[in-house]
């Protein structure tokens, strides 16, 4: 009789890392790496991945009886299944991020679906190219126009606002099109998928596909099994999650503000879609371009200090065309009137309305950023100072005017407007703070001759909504739209030639070694939307510090000064680039409980680093910024250390020697953007 073959399967679960074995069925069809199936997990069935097949008993470390080694009971599809490269990308991952694999494989494939609907393609018409380069950019594009087909390669293009780095990205997609190769466009943001979509599909002779939340599961169901069936040439333009799409022929990647923050995935596994996509091209043997008028510190230094091979760093300083890069002024809010005519117009100061006067008045149009939404921060009562606080969260609830409503930022919670303080019953409450909610409503106040409108994700709840308002404003049917971070990412609107911003100070006051890295890319790329086809534009940035160093080098547009100065900080406070960081949070129902379970870990980080991984250092545990979030509380453990193989090896010795409380999440984010 012969004898019985086990299949090691990647197991939808975190039990053993997910990796566990089942005896092959000698009546079902045998099945290969990367089919994906249906296997028994105590009394439920969960779906798995195949990673080897025919394995006999006598390779399988086993600490139980091998009759208790369960059948697989059969495929999930035959309609996707896992290619060899992604497998071994899944991998990687699992061990960078320390993740488990089955868990990453399946919430990274798209739902699968008996009867999807059709998908239809974007088709390019391959127009000839309607513009000019510049002396930069052409010179940019003959020094990369070789690496096309080199084998793997890193560029870098650092070019200022409106300095045509997408042209770059167009020819260069064509030239690998044209040779039969696909190409994977990467963006942070949905909302800039429209723009791009529009120039791609009018130069590149090949199919467009999108891949975002705006398209269906179906969809996404659909164009996996395309990908893997279709050899032809195609772009695809796609999120972060677009970078495990199974494309054939994969010839060139592209990451358009490589430096933004939505990249990093925060929840499940805590990837980089960035890193996770230099990794991907470094397997395959290809290209990899990254875009940005501000990159990440980490890339700027590995691109032009750390002397890494096959890294190729092109700065762009000016701006394409007449354009010039706008004038911007740091106004003193504490000095500034703030008061027209008898009127309150906080936030605002006198002379920034003055300017959107100018503005409209010369027919154009005006952007107004903040980085907050709803009309005020909190309500606080007059008399005892009360905050009415989330009882989910610990955090102030913020007030929606239109909505009439007080709601968590965090949670699901939301409350009428509160009419007295329960503390003192005082009926005065202090709306406190501002949000784009009470600058649009104070805008339309002003300029009631004129069309104000927001740009967030309170009035934005969907891609068709979001193309609508685009739309409007870009065939000026808004005169003034007030908008979040959405705005800032890399948006041609050919009429603003006045952005202001507002609330910048509590970015540049946030408790993160990154805080003065982000406020100085988002003033640099929110400014950079002012101006783009005139040569005169301006930015007015309303700030309570002036005098910040930071804010000389936006005025000065001094990327490298900023960056100078940043990388003296960083060293002195061994942050990246020059220690890698790794978070590790544990979150419960009981604040004791995440901090007694946080505490035992870092004394067994301490221990270990102390015996065997010397180059490691631990900081912690301390609560999470938002301790309390969602009726769960988080504590946090930092470790960081020059040596990122010592930092990999500590946490799987970690697992080996403490094993938290099953009612105890534990997540490690590797790289972390944020530290929560």
């Amino acid at each position: 009789m012969a004898k019985d073959l086990y299949c090691k399967v990647a197991v939808n679960c975190p039990l053993n890392d997910s990796i566990l074995f089942y005896r092959q069925s000698r009546d079902e069809p045998r099945f290969d790496r990367g089919d994906l199936i249906e296997v028994p997990l105590g009394r439920r069935k969960e779906k798995g991945c195949v990673l080897e097949v025919d394995i006999p008993l006598e390779q399988i470390e086993l600490d139980f009886s091998p009759e208790k080694i369960k059948e697989i009971s059969g495929g999930l599809t035959d309609e996707i299944k896992i290619n060899q490269h992604l497998l071994s990308l899944f991998g990687w991952m699992t061990s960078y991020y320390q993740y488990s694999l089955g868990q990453l494989i399946f919430d990274t494939i798209p739902k699968i679906l008996k009867r999807p609907r059709k998908l239809s393609p974007i088709i390019g018409q391959g127009a000839s190219l309607d513009f000019t380069l510049t002396d930069r950019q052409r010179e940019i594009v003959d020094a990369t126009t070789p690496l096309l087909f080199d084998g793997f390669s890193q560029s870098l293009i650092h070019g200022v606002t409106g300095s045509g780095k997408t042209l770059i990205y167009l020819l260069l997609i064509k030239m690998v099109v044209e040779r039969g190769h696909s190409a994977l466009f990467l963006l942070p943001e949905i909302n800039l998928t429209p723009q791009f979509v529009e120039i791609f599909s009018r130069h590149v002779d090949a199919e467009i596909y999108t891949y975002n939340s705006s398209i269906s599961a179906s969809e996404k169901f659909i164009l996996w099994k395309k990908l893997m069936a279709d050899p032809q040439p195609m772009v695809v333009i796609g999120v972060r999650s677009s970078v495990f799409l199974p494309i054939p022929n994969l010839g060139l990647i592209v990451i358009d503000e490589e430096h933004d923050q939505s990249f990093k995935q925060e929840d499940r596994c805590a990837y980089n879609a960035r890193d996770v996509a230099i990794k991907r091209a470094s397997m395959l043997s290809i290209p990899i371009l990254l875009g940005s008028a501000t990159p990440s510190l980490d890339t700027y230094y590995r691109f032009t200090k750390a002397n890494i091979k096959g890294c190729h760093y092109h700065a762009i300083a000016e701006r394409a065309g007449p354009a010039e890069l706008p004038t911007i002024h740091f106004v003193d809010m504490k000095s500034a009137a703030k008061k027209m005519d008898g009127v309150d117009i906080w936030p605002f100061d006198q002379e920034s309305i003055e300017k959107i006067k100018q503005a409209l008045n010369k027919d154009e149009q005006v952007l107004v950023f903040i980085n907050r939404l709803g009309f005020a921060g909190h309500i606080q009562c007059s008399s005892c100072g009360f905050t009415f606080k989330c009882p989910n969260c610990s955090v102030n609830l913020k007030y929606f005017k239109k909505r009439g409503s007080v709601s968590c930022q965090h949670c699901d919670y939301h409350d009428r407007l509160p009419e007295i303080c329960p503390e003192c019953q005082n009926l005065k409450l202090y709306q406190k703070g501002f949000g784009t909610e009470r600058v649009e409503l104070l805008l339309r106040d002003l300029f009631v001759d004129h069309v104000v409108d927001r740009f967030d994700r309170d009035e934005i709840r969907s891609f068709n909504r979001l193309k609508e308002q685009l739309g409007r404003f870009h065939r000026k049917e808004i005169d003034i739209l007030v908008g979040t971070q959405m705005l800032s990412k890399g948006h041609n609107f050919q009429r603003v030639n006045l952005v202001i911003i507002l609330g910048i100070d509590s970015q540049l006051n946030f408790p993160d070694f990154r805080a003065g890295e982000r406020a100085y890319q988002l003033l640099t790329q929110v400014g950079g939307r002012s101006g783009r086809f005139m040569k005169s534009s301006e930015v007015r940035v309303l700030t309570l510090d002036p005098d910040n160093q930071i804010f000389t080098h936006v005025r000065q547009h001094s990327f490298d000064g900023f960056y100078q100065q940043e990388l003296k900080i960083r060293r002195l406070c061994d942050c990246p680039p020059f220690k890698r960081v790794v978070m590790i949070y544990f979150t419960s129902k009981f604040q004791s409980k995440a901090q007694n379970e946080s505490l035992q870990a870092s004394n067994v980080l301490r221990q270990l680093a102390q015996s065997n991984f010397e180059s490691v250092e631990v900081l912690g545990p301390r609560p999470g910024l938002i301790e309390k979030r969602v009726n769960k509380f988080t504590w946090a453990i930092m470790i960081k250390s020059s040596n990122i193989k010592q930092l990999h090896d500590i946490l799987v010795s970690l697992k080996d020697n403490f094993k938290h409380h099953y009612s105890i999440s534990v997540k490690i984010d590797v790289d972390p953007y944020h530290l929560n």
